[in-house]
């Protein structure tokens, strides 16, 4: 077979060139990657030199090339753009994948190398970054079980393949229920939906060959819209109840076992290693360190976020009884009505915002900034292949150097997964030659009609604003070695720059540059500061949602006996226990919680984006305090020593020499309006 694959790329930077890869092309490819990794291992191993920092670190840094690249392609396009035939790799290709990982990491021989070197270390003469890389190293090999005796490694290897093909499992399940559901809906029944949103709908009913005027789906892009402006509440609750329940709908897609099979292996693998949770084992690998520190941290923010949320709640209802409802609130009541308040307390309709945020202004406004940041440009190219219609490429210059290619796909498809990610086809280094990262951004936005524009709401806006920060965390990254490149860090260091970045999307110059897609004129100065007041409404609401599944997360992988229980039970005691108000659901249920269950990045980790969020609020104070957005000296330091830096140093002194200080979390409780500023 000519596989494209396994041959030189002559396409503009190296990009993959997806016209020529076909479906069939990737199982060769992968056999292929694999045989040739195995020999790259075999032939460190093999060397009869003692081992010392390229023969053995710098040489497993080179290793595996080929494999690392046919994955990258593979796994964007198994998220973003797969069928069925690729879902069939899928299933055979995970559990080969988690099987030869195992025999790198439970390799006597190898690991004997890394950490003889690790172990005379101090004396080996190395640079920081160097160090770093071999430390990271060798904690690698020991979390994955190179210090188990024989008969434990065999175990350990076992589950560690089980939870692949679980895992690819439970985010097949999810995505089928999602392809599955739809709902035909008559010109009654959106009644209330703003224009962007009808037209998406009737674009939907099209695209899937609905006999109705309009259809939505339970992807979120299609829910939200209904849940915050449908004025059937029959509508609102049908959409509702199948958005929360994907996943477990006790058809083939059902996820509960699956679900139940994860937490028991997790368990298992932890208590192997030595740990008494499965939260013990991921947080010790992180900025929290254990599970009571990101509790700590859940908690602060629960409680102010629950008693805003309680107060709403009597608002809600006072709404709903004053327009003659005889009804109590609900799950699938709440964001409807919460419009209505946001609307009664600050004069502010978020339909008012969307025509100021056209997505290629919101994209180019995402541009600007890093521009004004980091002295970035970003150039529209055509002649970069792309694997679908709807991807659009820029390459990214830095002081008039080609530092990266940028790929963006931003419209929901069904054969995309839920939810909006950064990911790449190739990461920065420069171990032997310059090696320009391709960072691959990816969202779930509702597509309009042809010739129609693509309208966000103001969440979509910082949707794009924080991936884009995730973005130019891979494209900035100036390290040497792979292993610590651009978001090659700690799970709760991750979002800082994602979540630090959204901060400039309400940043005047930034809105400046935010004009009515039909009239061009510039967002009011009136609507700005109604949009201002209205960013702490409904944060009870955003707050409970989210640390109640975070807390949920703890919870699971915190008791050994979480596997034993039903999915039902499991949610219901969590809830119980934090007071959660009946009539908020969590932002992700477990049959569905992607974050938790189709890997292990995010498990034990969720609470990580209310750490980072900790981070964010505290680090862009540093620029309030000097009242420019954008001051040089401390984008600077930003550029230094977050965005560039990747994993070269410990994560608390990374923000530490950003900052000049440890975070707070002041800024955090102020910004959701938890605390007067002081």
């Amino acid at each position: 077979m000519n596989n494209p694959l396994l041959a030189a790329w002559t396409t503009p930077f190296g990009a993959p060139p997806f016209a020529e890869i076909a479906t069939e092309h990737f199982e060769p490819a992968y056999l292929a990657a694999l045989d040739a990794h195995r020999q790259d291992i075999a032939a460190i191993t093999a060397s009869p030199a003692p081992p010392d920092f390229d023969n053995t670190i710098a040489a497993l840094e080179r290793s595996g090339s080929l494999l690392k690249r046919v994955d990258m392609v593979f796994s964007q396009l198994a998220s973003a753009n797969t069928n069925e035939a690729l879902q069939a790799v899928e299933r055979r290709i995970s559990p080969l994948l988690a099987r030869h990982w195992n025999a790198i990491y439970l390799d006597a021989a190898l690991f004997a190398r890394v950490d003889a070197l690790y172990r005379t270390r101090a004396t080996l003469g190395l640079d920081p970054e160097a160090l770093r890389v071999l430390e990271r190293y060798h904690l690698d090999f020991v979390r994955a079980g190179a210090n188990l005796t024989e008969g434990d490694r065999a175990r350990f290897g076992e589950i560690v393949e089980r939870l692949a093909v679980l895992g690819t499992q439970f985010g097949q399940n999810v995505l089928a229920d999602e392809q599955n559901t739809i709902f035909a809906l008559s010109e009654a029944e959106t009644d209330g939906l703003p224009d962007f949103a009808r037209a998406a709908a009737a674009g939907t009913a099209k695209d899937r060959s609905v006999n109705a005027p309009y259809a939505v789906t339970t992807s979120r892009s299609s829910v939200e819209p209904v849940l915050h402006f449908a004025h059937d509440r029959g509508v609102r609750e049908k959409v509702w109840r199948a958005f929360v329940k994907r996943g477990a709908n006790g058809n083939a897609n059902d996820n509960s076992a699956v679900l139940a099979e994860i937490l028991r292996l997790r368990s298992e693998l932890a208590q192997l290693l030595g740990y008494p949770s499965y939260a013990h084992f991921k947080l010790a690998d992180s900025m929290a360190k254990t599970p009571d520190a990101a509790r700590d941290l859940l908690e602060q923010v629960w409680e102010p976020g629950r008693r805003r949320a309680m107060a709403d709640r009597i608002a809600l209802q006072q709404l709903i009884t004053a327009e003659g409802g005889d009804f109590a609130l609900e799950a699938w009541d709440w964001r409807y009505y919460a419009e209505q308040l946001r609307l009664a307390r600050y004069d502010f309709d978020e339909t008012e915002i969307k025509p100021y945020l056209e997505l290629d202004r919101v994209i180019e406004a995402a541009m600007y900034t890093a521009g004004r940041l980091f002295g970035l440009t970003f150039e529209p190219r055509d002649d970069i292949p792309v694997y679908h219609d709807d991807v659009r490429t820029w390459v990214a210059l830095r002081d008039g150097h080609q530092i990266g290619v940028f790929y963006g796909d931003f419209f929901a498809r069904p054969s995309k997964r839920s939810g909006a990610w950064m990911t790449s086809f190739r990461d920065q280094e420069k171990l032997d030659d310059a090696v320009l990262p391709l960072i691959v951004n990816t969202c779930n936005f509702l597509k309009p009609p042809a010739g129609k524009p693509a309208l966000l709401s103001l969440d979509e806006a910082r949707t794009v604003f924080h991936e884009f920060g995730h973005g130019l965390h891979g494209l900035l990254s100036n390290v040497t070695y792979p292993r610590i490149s651009g978001t090659s860090v700690v799970r709760d260091f991750v979002e800082l720059p994602s979540q630090l970045y959204e901060h400039w999307l309400e940043q005047k110059p930034v809105l400046e540059r935010l004009v009515h897609y039909r009239t061009g004129e510039p967002i009011p100065q009136d609507l700005i500061d109604r949009m201002k007041l209205a960013a702490q409404a409904n944060t009870g609401f955003q707050t409970v949602e989210f640390v109640s599944s975070a807390i949920l997360d703890m919870d699971y992988h915190s008791d050994p006996a979480a596997g034993e229980m039903a999915v039902d039970a499991l949610e219901h005691r969590t809830r119980e226990r934090i007071g959660m108000p009946r009539e908020i659901a969590l932002r992700h249920a477990s049959t569905h919680f992607l974050h938790l269950f189709t890997g292990d990045g995010y498990a034990a980790g969720y609470y990580s984006y209310l750490w980072s969020e900790v981070l964010d609020a505290d680090g862009f104070e540093a620029f309030a305090e000097t009242g420019d957005p954008f001051d040089p000296a401390t984008a600077d330091r930003l550029f230094k020593f977050i965005y560039s830096a990747g994993g070269s140093r410990d994560y608390a002194e990374a923000y530490r020499l950003f900052r000049g200080r440890d975070p707070q979390i002041a800024a955090l409780l102020t910004k959701r309006g938890f605390a007067a500023p002081t």
